[in-house]
């Protein structure tokens, strides 16, 4: 397992990489890594182009339950890794693609297939099998949210990430190297899924969710 300052590098690379891509605007999204001794996470409203190590969180398991130092969003990076014991690094961002999909679709998970780029994500060998994002409700409390996302990952485990109505896409990877991979595939396949309802016109009562 990777150093704090390591885990930060391959951050600060990645995060230039996300922000060129147009998916973390206004200083949106989160970036972390566990690390040897805890987790290193990004600080709010910051520009993720501009990153340097004093932009960091770093937390070891003393301090992972003091209210004052993790944000919402930290919360939620830290409910991951702990149902996801592989999960070694976690982007979250909110691109246009999966805000609009998290927003439109009806469902509580984001279904698509036929698409070859599914064949990106570690474990799928076909554009014929169904890949499945679950999609949870936006909410303040990150404790009632986090309850929802365990509850869901009991009978369906979560592989690659979930969205969040409203917000953006949280993807996870056993590595930075995975991650990333996982990130830009989904984005790619979210992109593509919007375009076809765009195409298709798909009529906006079937897909919408209803508050």
């Amino acid at each position: 397992m990777q150093d704090n300052h390591t885990a930060i590098s391959n951050l600060i690379e990645a995060a230039k990489w996300i922000s060129q891509q147009g998916w973390v605007p206004a200083s949106g999204g989160n970036l972390s890594a566990r690390t040897q001794n805890g987790f290193v996470i990004t600080t709010n409203g910051c520009d993720k182009a501009q990153l340097t190590h004093e932009h960091f969180l770093q937390l070891d398991h003393q301090n992972l339950n003091t209210p004052q130092v993790l944000s919402s969003e930290a919360k939620l990076h830290l409910s991951l890794y702990q149902l996801i014991p592989e999960a070694q690094c976690v982007l979250h961002t909110q691109s246009v693609a999966a805000t609009v999909l998290s927003q439109v679709t009806q469902a509580h998970q984001l279904d698509l297939s036929g698409y070859e780029m599914q064949k990106a994500l570690s474990g799928f060998t076909s554009h014929l099998e169904t890949l499945s994002i679950p999609i949870f409700d936006n909410d303040q409390d990150i404790d009632r949210l986090s309850l929802l996302v365990s509850d869901h990952h009991l009978h369906s485990p979560i592989k690659f990430g979930v969205l969040i109505r409203g917000h953006g896409l949280y993807a996870v990877g056993k590595n930075i190297t995975e991650v990333r991979r996982h990130l830009e595939a989904l984005e790619f396949l979210f992109s593509c899924e919007l375009e076809r309802l765009k195409i298709t016109g798909i009529q906006a009562s079937n897909t919408l969710h209803h508050r």
